[in-house]
């Protein structure tokens, strides 16, 4: 599957959810996620485009790998995530999603993966069925980056120049013209945080 998926700043997120009510979205209760990116040992994702991150949201924690992008207009790559089990905590550590997150941390490290920064940030998710496909929306609140929405569609191959379509034309009747095309882990390094 691909991630077709486009990002924008919002200067007023309250405004942008409303629209989006009108537009008959569903929302779910806003969560917590904390994303921990690693750097490879034997090659620069810099240089390939690639990520791997661990995400605790609440108790569960989820490894992705994020290939490289293949479309200019949208962030669109290969995505593969991988549920983990709860792992049973240390004596005296963490618990629940934590105590997998700082496993699962552990054992990268071992394997010779570098931890380069942690992204935390409150989401808001929703679903808004707009010109026949169901789009991932995420009002997220970035610590130290501040406010963005992303649209997001999973798409077979064949399906990528439809779904780039419908997100791009959701993101204009949201008022929403021009894309951030780096990551929240990219804007945080070159913002210094």
């Amino acid at each position: 599957m691909y991630e077709v998926e486009q990002k924008f700043h919002v200067a007023d997120p309250t405004a942008l959810e409303l629209q989006l009510v009108t537009l008959a979205a569903r929302f779910r209760e806003p969560v917590d996620q904390l994303d921990r990116y690693f750097a490879h040992p034997c090659r620069d994702f810099v240089k390939t485009d690639e990520a791997l991150r661990l995400r605790r949201e609440g108790e569960a924690v989820a490894l992705t790998w994020k290939g490289p992008r293949i479309d200019s207009s949208t962030k669109t790559r290969r995505e593969l995530e991988l549920g983990l089990a709860a792992t049973p905590p240390l004596p005296g550590g963490p618990r629940g999603g934590q105590a997998t997150l700082d496993q699962w941390t552990d054992l990268l490290e071992a394997l010779g993966f570098r931890r380069v920064r942690d992204v935390t940030k409150r989401r808001h998710p929703a679903r808004v069925l707009w010109h026949g496909t169901e789009v991932e929306v995420a009002l997220d609140s970035v610590v130290g980056l501040g406010d963005f929405v992303e649209l997001e569609v999973l798409a077979a191959a064949n399906e990528v120049t439809l779904a780039t379509a419908c997100i791009t034309s959701l993101a204009r009747e949201l008022g929403c013209h021009e894309p951030e095309q780096r990551s929240y882990l990219e804007l945080m390094v070159a913002a210094g945080r």
